[in-house]
């Protein structure tokens, strides 16, 4: 599906293969693309994509089917909306650091969405406040919400005004269902989680651009299970974690990893200063996870 600059929705397909330099995914249009199209016939809404123009930025996500191929999840992007649950079923903080990462590396502004608060006991909010300040702390923006006690809706309504905006996560983590109740007309389909799994089910299948007004999209992806960065190197991980960022000029050498090398400033500042703990941690699990080579 494709809009055309008359307002009309078109069923548009590509012509050929599509390459871009520089980029090797298994989508090579991605939702959020601005192409250049042939209308074919106005009636029957039908176009041929003839050229993709430059994106400005996008999120990928490795391949579920080859590790070596990424996957483009939207394109030209403002911000993007990670949902995330603490409960039924609960979101890991490795995946949402990993999720930043990506967006980090891509200059995409990220909001953490904290959702499903009326099922929080007091063990789930004390988590929420440890992460609350661990991320506002680094600059993230978060927000606590809750369909059932209408809380922060007003909040996330706002933070979609005028910007194109990414909504990801795990199925389950109730996107679709916040999002619906936001903006009832788009009525997205959706489905409680897995009683004997504690796992959301796939509800969405493909990503989808909606219109809330003429300055405002979201786009909703189908929930993800695991989230694989591409196209970033073990060298370049700590550029994408900010606290470690401000850091990097201070360490003793210039290609410090920030693990076993003498006279690292980030090491210095773990627990104590401003990397905290939990988020060194989770650097260092997903720097143990990467190849040498991009991928």
């Amino acid at each position: 599906m494709a809009k055309g600059t008359d307002g009309r929705v078109y069923n548009a397909r590509a012509k050929g293969a599509f390459k871009i330099e520089g980029i090797t995914s298994t989508n090579p249009i991605a939702v959020g693309d601005y192409v250049a199209m042939n209308i074919e016939t106005v009636q029957e809404e039908s176009a041929i994509i003839q050229e993709i123009h430059d994106r400005r930025n996008y999120v990928a996500r490795t391949s579920p089917h080859n590790k070596h191929q990424h996957h483009i999840i939207a394109s030209n992007l403002d911000q993007s909306m990670l949902f995330a649950t603490l409960k039924s079923p609960k979101t890991s903080q490795g995946f949402i650091d990993r999720f930043l990462v990506s967006c980090e590396s891509h200059h995409i502004p990220a909001i953490i969405i904290f959702n499903k608060a009326d099922l929080y006991g007091k063990k789930e909010m004390e988590k929420f406040q440890e992460l609350y300040e661990m991320y506002t702390a680094i600059g993230y923006k978060v927000v606590l919400t809750s369909v059932e006690q209408e809380k922060g809706l007003v909040e996330v309504r706002e933070l979609l005004q005028h910007k194109t905006t990414l909504l990801s996560g795990h199925s389950g983590v109730g996107k679709s269902t916040l999002i619906n109740k936001l903006f009832p007309q788009f009525n997205l389909k959706t489905q409680e989680v897995s009683d004997w799994s504690g796992k959301g089910l796939h509800t969405t299948t493909f990503a989808e651009m909606f219109d809330l007004n003429e300055e405002s999209q979201v786009i909703d992806t189908p929930g993800v299970r695991e989230f694989g960065l591409v196209d970033i190197t073990r060298q370049e991980l700590s550029h994408y974690f900010p606290e470690m960022l401000a850091l990097l000029t201070e360490c003793q050498f210039n290609n410090c990893m920030h693990t076993n090398e003498p006279g690292c400033a980030v090491k210095a500042e773990v627990g104590i200063g401003t990397v905290s703990e939990d988020r060194y941690v989770s650097y260092l699990t997903i720097l143990d996870t990467m190849e040498d080579k991009k991928y």
